[in-house]
């Protein structure tokens, strides 16, 4: 412990075989970078203990702090106040901020529930904040301060051992820093979890130092953010960096950096380090200086000092598209593999941390990666373009040119001189969303969705097991999510909502956002997924993106004949335009499905239309049905099964309460002249989410849809086998 950044540190071990003066100037580092969160100035000194003292926190990047939830947004209106000191003799700076980002943005609803493996470690009691428990805030007025470096590896590839943290508390009737290390001792949560934390031992945590960062001593890099304490023990839980991803989306495309808080938090860090090394003004070590005498460069393909200048030339630049193009760009890398780790790459930075983790014969090999990544990011599409995007792209290929000059073959340094000749013709987007730097883009309908696979727990009612993953044109199904404990129904939107945003961040194109495949078994194909609302303030899943069912138990396979038939009417309705008929209501009076020889009888182009599939007992909850209702549940599965026996793999399908003596002759006509507009099969998707966003919205002429469901079972993209999407990509 200590009273300030000059403090004695003896004993202060770091990693083994690190010298001690880099373990002390890092621990000066981390200091001069970590601040107190107070509740808004109201009078009250900023060094007095008080109600006022919130917890820790980290300036992340200028004029920008870290924290967690649990702390800032105990504050009053999202306002906090941000204490500070750079130096020994520098004194106390306050700043009011401005909470502009919670994850998530509510604490749980039963106390503790969100505090992992102990309590939060704020000053206000036990912390009931759910993982990720990290939030944002912006400085409202400019303020000179130092900044932490941030690991742009994912939290998977930390190797553990010792690490640094850092915070302050109340000693004596004082608020002290206090800086101390922990052992890891492994994890909270599964390998795809968006709860998933570092587990800390070795020392106690106090109050006041939630929020602080915790530094890999071995590396010299912030990898986390202390969240809680253990009970009545010593250690806690971290929260790892990569969590930041998580951050919301923009909606739409942006047009300028400050769009995407993620981008602007991580550029603007990568711009004042790389600024910091290459100043001949700055006094002391830089963080490149200490990560070098720390030994943090030995075996990479690049020197804490190149990798700084790197990332600092790639903050240049507008971010990528979308994680998906992100995702897409590193996928077609030469012999890149395992680009999609959870949390999935979001910026140029998290792209350059996801090489990491591809094995490299040798040096020159690992180097080849990094560049060939570079000439990539050269050659992308761009969200925007600002008037110095043309010279922030020639000063990323000096430096790449100059690496390769110096360390790569000829062959090497020719092939990316054609790529940049090549990037320097394509100024349109369009082009250069054609034109890879590498490999091809995935052509139409090669697109991934996400799929959500829902098995009733048929011991428990109203209970499922769940998996995410995102499925790929090749039948691939990369695992995001996944829970077998049992989740009740009620509780599922909240439960599976960071995997499905994570999956959906994976998939999602700005303005054009992926399709959601949910299977479920037939028994429950009502089940109003596209209602459901992942956070209190979006619309429902179906007003955003196209939700679609298929059924999980499948029938037994057909012959051979009969394959080539749904196969044909199948491509039919993908060619030709589509048309709709009712098949189980006629003059307001519910009929039998027709047998399986009439339905195959009925031309390719045919949608099925089943007016009365809401006149049934209430599968989703296993509650009873309206009296005399038994054999309309029963006509209704029945006549869903002939269907598909029939060959037919798109229906619509109308939920909601039983309505016998509903007049549908409106419904009727609606629904026949919506599939017509819709054009071919591949349109209706689409066709359903406009419907879908027209009740969102209040739209009468949508109203006759509310309830309405696609039964939309691709042959060209079947369900994984049992268990595939629990294999690790």
């Amino acid at each position: 412990m200590t009273d300030g950044p000059g403090g004695g540190f003896g004993g202060f071990g770091g990693a083994p075989g690190a010298p001690n003066d880099s373990v002390r100037a890092l621990v000066d580092l981390v200091m001069a970078a970590t601040v107190r969160i107070h509740g808004p100035e109201r009078g009250y000194a900023p060094g007095e203990p008080g109600g006022s003292f919130l917890g820790s926190g980290f300036f992340i990047a200028p004029s920008w702090v870290l924290t967690c939830a649990h702390v800032a947004m105990r504050g009053e209106g999202r306002e906090v106040t941000v204490v500070f000191e750079t130096g020994p003799t520098s004194g106390l700076t306050s700043v009011t901020g401005t909470v502009v980002a919670a994850l998530p943005e509510a604490a749980a609803t039963t106390v503790g529930a969100g505090a992992g493996a102990g309590a939060g470690m704020g000053t206000g009691g036990r912390g009931g904040w759910p993982a990720p428990d990290l939030a944002l805030v912006r400085l409202r007025r400019p303020v000179e301060h130092a900044c932490v470096y941030v690991a742009e590896r994912p939290a998977s590839f930390f190797a553990g051992g010792m690490v640094l943290y850092s915070g302050w508390t109340e000693v004596g009737g004082r608020i002290k820093r206090l800086t101390g290390r922990c052992t890891v001792q492994g994890t909270v949560g599964g390998w795809a979890d968006a709860d998933e934390q570092m587990r800390l031992g070795g020392d106690v945590l106090p109050p006041g130092i939630s929020g602080g960062p915790t530094v890999d001593l071995a590396r010299g890099e912030v990898v986390g953010v202390l969240k809680s304490q253990l009970v009545g023990a010593m250690g806690g839980t971290s929260i790892s960096i990569d969590r930041l991803r998580s951050l919301p989306v923009p909606p739409a495309m942006a047009g300028a950096e400050s769009d995407d808080d993620y981008q602007a938090v991580c550029h603007a860090h990568d711009r004042y380090h790389a600024d910091q090394h290459a100043s001949r003004v700055a006094a002391g070590p830089t963080w490149a200086d200490v990560q070098d005498g720390l030994g943090a460069g030995a075996g990479r393909a690049l020197s804490p000092q190149q990798r700084i200048t790197l990332l600092g030339r790639l903050a240049e630049l507008p971010p990528p598209v979308s994680t998906h193009s992100l995702l897409d760009l590193l996928a077609r890398l030469p012999g890149m593999r395992g680009g999609d780790r959870y949390p999935a790459p979001r910026g140029w930075r998290d792209g350059l941390g996801a090489l990491y983790g591809t094995q490299t014969h040798g040096d020159e090999a690992a180097l080849r990666l990094v560049l060939s990544y570079c000439m990539s990011v050269l050659a992308a599409e761009r969200p925007y373009v600002t008037p110095s995007t043309a010279r922030a792209e020639e000063n990323l290929w000096e430096w790449v040119n100059g690496i390769a000059d110096d360390r790569l073959p000829r062959d090497f340094r020719q092939e990316i001189f054609l790529l940049w000749a090549a990037a320097r013709r394509r100024t349109d987007r369009e082009q250069r969303r054609a034109s890879p730097a590498y490999g091809e883009r995935p052509r139409e309908g090669e697109r991934p969705f996400v799929l959500l696979e829902l098995e009733p727990r048929g011991w428990e009612r109203d209970s499922y097991d769940w998996r995410v993953g995102v499925a790929r044109h090749t039948g691939e199904v990369v695992p995001v999510g996944e829970d077998s404990r049992g989740t009740p129904g009620q509780a599922l939107p909240v439960r599976l909502g960071p995997s499905l945003t994570e999956a959906f961040r994976r998939c999602d194109e700005p303005d054009n956002p992926a399709v959601l495949q949910v299977a479920v078994v037939r028994a429950r194909l009502g089940l109003a997924v596209d209602g459901w609302r992942l956070a209190p303030d979006e619309p429902p899943l179906g007003a955003v993106r196209p939700v679609l069912v298929r059924p999980s138990d499948q029938e037994p396979p057909p012959t051979e004949d009969e394959a080539r038939e749904h196969r044909a009417r199948w491509e039919r309705a993908l060619t030709v335009a589509v048309r709709a008929e009712i098949l189980d209501c006629e003059e307001g009076l519910r009929i039998p499905v027709p047998a399986e020889e009439h339905l195959r009888s009925l031309a390719y182009e045919t949608v099925p239309v089943l007016c009365r599939y809401a006149d049934r007992s209430d599968a989703e909850t296993g509650a009873p049905g309206a009296p005399g209702d038994a054999g309309a549940a029963g006509e209704t599965a029945a006549g869903l099964a002939r269907l598909v026996r029939g060959g037919f793999h798109i229906a619509l399908l109308r939920r909601g309460k039983d309505r016998p003596e509903i007049v549908c002759a409106d419904f009727h006509r609606r629904a026949v002249a919506t599939v017509a507009e819709a054009g071919t099969a591949d349109r209706l998707p689409y066709t359903v989410l406009e419907l879908r966003r027209g009740v969102w919205a209040g739209r009468t002429e949508t109203f006759w849809s509310d309830g309405v469901a696609l039964f939309y079972d691709d042959p060209a993209r079947p369900l994984p086998g049992f268990g595939q999407l629990l294999e690790a990509p």
